[in-house]
């Protein structure tokens, strides 16, 4: 078999091993074989890149990075629905559809309204070719690299179905983050230090703008598709073309129904009121279409909606609970977080069920917030989940207050773990513990953080085997970790209990775990400079941040002994970053904590990629810029001064030579290079120096 058959009968077989697991949750082949055979085709695609099929599976892994997303017009506009809270509404929307029918036989079709973003997804002759966003319902935002991702989503229509000849049709569907997919990627921003996603709807709109396909890949965003069209009239009805889909391997959500009246209706929408929450993906309301295509094209279109269509929002549900207590959470940077303790108002210490989960605790953020809703122990308040997931208190029922039996919240004014007195710094909503190099939540924080993913990538430990090299002594700051031998972790256990399940679980280091660790800690040493920075943990600076100042400082001397004013010079460096920078560097223990970590192998400094030397034009000279610019992204600009001689430097000062500046350039930079009589060229002036 030549490598062309090859390669077709490999994509051919994946997509519908593909199709069988993440579709019909069916799976015909070991993961191993998969794995072997995906291995196999990009081998073949790599060897032969011309080869390579529009719908080869290995467009899922992603990889692709996108710089901007071309703007597109949709074939056939994106249009929103009417929306409706109550039940005469949708009463009158089927008398406005009975009268517009002249009285004609009509049925319903209703589905469940998936809380994520609005997806068309364009095939020509049977093959995935574009994805793009709703935008503004004419144009949108083209996000094929990202769309491909998504595995429930067919590559390529089976060859033999209705409409797989087509010359082109469209199919409409809600990409989204399960609720399994949002809670890790919440997790892994907690752990990085960066913000967390409110919802998963945010989570999911955001995840499809990313410009890196592979990063969309890891979050395991999906889809379920809902709507076929195309020049042609294929099917007469929406039931014929749900079907269709399905049996096309497409991800039909089996949630919807035939409703022959209004009444059919209104069953569904109760049906789904409580069951919904039974769902692994958020869900706003229900949707509700004409059946029939041709009834479809008689009612026609309002300027901004169809009228043979209406979504039905369902109300946030909102519970009552008992506040029995308010406890208090130590985090990483020794934050300090209040979180309500709930109880059902028969107070058997079960909690309440809310949105299809028992929830017992809600976070109270700070303590602005517990005196913004005048809370008190022992009152009723109502709890709701910020977009279907995280619990919150949104007021008291001041009805059912008996003040002799609450009392007043008393906000600690010293650390629940370790008893050092709290600060709060003016302008700030949380208090902290300073105690940060003796307060246990803090140090095994730190070290968590320490060896994140985005950080030293130290995946072999976790939470679990931190705690108990911390209670063992063996770690007290992550510098202890390159310490650690065989010696010191073999044969070390401990039995815990899960609090919420009451399971016993054993943590044990054997003789592969502990190689594992061991290899883990050794691999770490060659982490780049950026996720080192990340990962010692100076307050304010997140994954992004490190990065953006690893690629303008180079290494951690330069960012050690810049001023605040050389630190604002950095791309998306604000006051409040450069401060915290400034006073880390200022502590005598953290400039012997990273000796440590540079004594232990660790880089801290960026590894410069081998540049091709284009010649000696700007050799001796020095360059800054600030904007933009039409010719160059900022790192191609930096890489064309030092490939023809010249060098970049961190900031305006009497030793620059030249300020290149772009589009929209930084004022500061400006000014300071006018004080200092520092020459100022255009990108072209820069580009005639090269010549």
């Amino acid at each position: 078999m030549n490598p062309a058959e090859r390669i077709a009968e490999l994509t051919e077989k994946l997509n519908y091993y593909n199709q069988r697991y993440y579709v019909d949750s069916v799976s015909e082949i070991s993961d191993q074989n998969f794995d072997l055979m995906l291995k196999e085709l990009e081998n073949l695609e790599t060897q032969y890149p011309d080869l390579k099929l529009l719908e080869s599976p290995t467009h899922r892994v992603g990889g692709t990075v996108t710089k901007n997303f071309a703007s597109v017009e949709h074939r056939y506009p994106m249009l929103s629905l009417a929306n409706t809270y109550n039940e005469q509404e949708l009463i009158d929307f089927d008398e406005r559809v009975r009268k517009g029918l002249n009285g004609e036989a009509y049925e319903y079709i209703c589905e469940l309204k998936f809380d994520g973003i609005s997806l068309s997804m364009t095939y020509e002759n049977g093959i995935f070719v574009r994805g793009v966003t709703r935008g503004d319902g004419v144009r949108g935002d083209d996000i094929t690299n990202n769309v491909k991702t998504i595995k429930t989503i067919p590559l390529k229509v089976n060859p033999k179905s209705q409409i797989a000849n087509l010359l082109s049709f469209e199919i409409r569907g809600e990409g989204f983050l399960p609720y399994s997919s949002f809670e890790k990627m919440n997790a892994d921003a907690e752990a990085a230090g960066e913000e967390s996603y409110a919802n998963a709807r945010n989570a999911a709109s955001g995840s499809f703008k990313l410009q890196d396909s592979a990063e969309v890949a890891r979050r395991g965003l999906d889809a379920y598709v809902y709507q076929f069209l195309s020049d042609e009239e294929i099917f007469s009805t929406h039931e014929e073309s749900l079907i269709a889909l399905k049996n096309l391997g497409f991800n039909v959500s089996p949630t919807w129904q035939k409703c022959s009246d209004i009444q059919d209706v209104m069953a569904y929408i109760k049906l789904w009121d409580e069951k919904r929450f039974s769902l692994p993906l958020a869900t706003d309301g229900i949707v509700i279409k004409l059946n029939s295509i041709a009834q479809r094209a008689e009612l026609g279109y309002t300027a901004k909606s169809p009228r043979w269509a209406i979504a039905y929002k369902y109300k946030a549900e909102s519970k009552p609970a008992i506040l029995k207590a308010v406890t208090y959470q130590v985090g990483r940077t020794g934050a300090i977080t209040p979180v309500a303790e709930l109880d059902n108002e028969k107070r058997n210490n079960k909690g309440i069920h809310l949105s299809g989960t028992t929830v017992k605790r809600a976070s109270l953020h700070n303590a602005n917030e517990i005196e913004r809703l005048g809370l008190r122990i022992g009152d009723t308040v109502f709890v709701e989940k910020g977009g279907e997931i995280i619990p919150k208190v949104t007021a008291v029922d001041l009805s059912k207050r008996d003040m002799f039996n609450t009392q007043e919240i008393v906000y600690p004014t010293n650390c629940p773990e370790c008893g050092a007195e709290l600060t709060r710094k003016e302008g700030e909503a949380n208090h902290y513990c300073p105690n940060e190099k003796g307060c246990p939540p803090q140090i095994r924080g730190k070290i968590e953080h320490f060896i994140h993913r985005k950080a030293m990538n130290i995946d072999s430990l976790g939470e679990g085997k931190i705690e108990l090299l911390y209670d063992k002594g063996l770690v007290r700051d992550v510098t202890d970790l390159y310490d650690l031998t065989y010696e010191k972790l073999f044969g070390l256990e401990k039995i815990t209990e899960d609090e919420v399940t009451g399971k016993i679980r054993k943590i044990g280091f054997k003789e592969k775990t502990v190689q594992n660790i061991l290899e883990g800690i050794e691999k770490s040493k060659q982490v780049p400079f950026k996720q080192v920075l990340f990962g010692i943990g100076i307050r304010y600076v997140g994954a992004t941040v490190a990065e953006k100042l690893a690629s303008f400082f180079k290494n951690i001397d330069n960012i050690k002994n810049a001023d605040y004013e050389t630190l604002r010079t950095a791309p998306e460096i604000g006051d409040k970053i450069a401060q915290s920078i400034v006073e880390y560097f200022q502590n005598d223990d953290n400039q012997i904590f990273i000796e440590k970590l540079r004594l232990a192998g660790l880089q801290f400094a960026a590894q410069d990629e081998i540049k091709e030397i284009e010649s000696d034009q700007l050799t001796g000279k020095t360059f800054l810029y600030t904007g933009t610019f039409e010719n160059f992204e900022r790192e191609a600009l930096e890489q064309k001064i030092e490939a023809n001689g010249g060098k970049v430097v961190s900031g305006v000062s009497g030793k620059l030579d030249f300020l290149i500046v772009g589009e929209k350039p930084g004022s500061s930079k400006i000014e300071k290079a006018k004080k200092l009589n520092v020459t100022m060229i255009s990108e072209e002036e820069f580009m005639a120096m090269l010549n």
